[in-house]
């Protein structure tokens, strides 16, 4: 079985955790704020947060910049729930804008269309959360030129992007966004088991995160609302979460993080092999822009349904059935049973419904040798009925 994507274990990680598991601190030692420097160091933000999950990353920076009851939230339907999840949290409303053709990310024209009628019917958005699918930057410059004129906050969903870069600079340095949160799940581009992270460069919103992130409690004598009563004193000063990461995650992804920029180019030399090897198929290889070095943490074919006899249910089936772990990322929000019962339907978001029709994640992730993705590239050619008996895979 070769799957879609699979975390890199190495011993550095191992004796990483290790030293944690041996030493005094399990959580709430050095290792988170270790981590936590080790990617500000690689994205230069200001700010950085760990915590339990990239969800948990959403919701503390929507509460940061307070989202609540009659406000909006609006992201893409192609994403994984928690992007527009994180808004409901906050009792806050939802809704989606369309994706861009080529690139898969919220379109900022589709936006900039919304925004023009949310204005006149008074129901502009408070936050958007542009989502950098499969590791490509969302078009921030011009997200960001639409926040400055319509007054809406952004938060960054790159979950998918640690290690990417969008004009020349590191995704996550907070240039165009409020806030910016990376997730470090198992079949991310480096992972902490679970985890997240939220970035800013308001030393204010990282206050609040700071406090949200461990039950709203402080120890810190500036922001309690009475004089300390002894070195065990603290003040619970908001209503927070247990959202903290342990000091064994905190370790690992510290050690992670220093192969960082290898994951990301190995995954980069797969996909541009991937091109080559796909070019005479009948589907849609990724489509780069030239202002995005992509973390490319999936590899995304779309089958030319027009031009092959099976529908895109056989061809996944027929992947599955060689061992080809293949997904699909990911169907679109809005379809989904609990947000129908709000109001949305079918046909709302025509680019994002087509791409869910056609889209298959093929198997990429950095320790894939080319053996096992000239199987992948050999499957995809059967399950699609073109396989040629002169076949050769070089």
């Amino acid at each position: 079985m070769i799957p879609y994507g699979r975390q890199d274990i190495t011993q550095s990680d191992i004796d990483a955790v290790l030293e944690v598991l041996q030493s005094p601190h399990l959580t709430q030692g050095p290792m988170v704020p270790r981590f936590e420097q080790a990617v500000l160091s690689h994205v230069g933000a200001q700010h950085a947060l760990a915590v339990n999950s990239a969800t948990s990353a959403l919701h503390i920076a929507c509460l940061a910049l307070g989202l609540g009851a009659g406000d909006w939230l609006w992201t893409t339907p192609v994403t994984f729930v928690a992007s527009a999840n994180c808004g409901l949290y906050c009792g806050a409303q939802i809704d989606f804008v369309d994706i861009d053709p080529r690139t898969y990310n919220l379109c900022p024209k589709s936006l900039e269309r919304k925004l023009e009628q949310a204005e006149r019917e008074g129901k502009l958005p408070k936050i958007v959360v542009p989502v950098h699918l499969c590791g490509q930057p969302c078009d921030m410059l011009a997200i960001h030129a639409l926040a400055q004129r319509y007054g809406f906050k952004i938060i960054e969903d790159a979950s998918h992007a640690i290690g990417g870069k969008y004009k020349g600079e590191p995704i996550g340095n907070c240039r165009y966004s409020d806030i910016t949160v990376f997730s470090f799940h198992p079949v991310k581009i480096i992972t902490t088991a679970e985890g997240g992270m939220a970035l800013t460069n308001d030393a204010a919103l990282a206050q609040r995160m700071d406090l949200l992130r461990s039950h709203g409690i402080t120890r810190d004598p500036a922001l309690m609302t009475k004089e300390l009563e002894g070195p065990w004193y603290y003040q619970q000063v908001d209503l927070g979460y247990n959202y903290r990461m342990t000091d064994l995650q905190g370790a690992l992804g510290a050690s992670q993080v220093t192969r960082l920029e290898q994951y990301v180019a190995r995954r980069h030399e797969l996909a541009q092999r991937y091109d080559d090897l796909l070019s005479d198929l009948p589907i849609t290889t990724p489509w780069q822009h030239p202002d995005s070095y992509s973390g490319l943490h999936l590899y995304v074919v779309r089958l030319q349904l027009d031009k092959i006899r099976k529908s895109h249910r056989e061809v996944f089936e027929a992947l599955r059935e060689q061992g080809i772990l293949v997904n699909l990322h990911y169907i679109p929000v809005h379809t989904q049973p609990y947000y129908e019962k709000m109001g949305f339907k079918a046909g709302q978001f025509p680019e994002a419904e087509r791409y869910y029709r056609e889209a298959i994640s093929i198997p990429m992730y950095p320790t894939m040798t080319e053996s096992l993705q000239n199987q992948v590239v050999e499957a995809l050619h059967n399950a699609l009925g073109e396989l040629d008996d002169c076949l050769s895979i070089t």
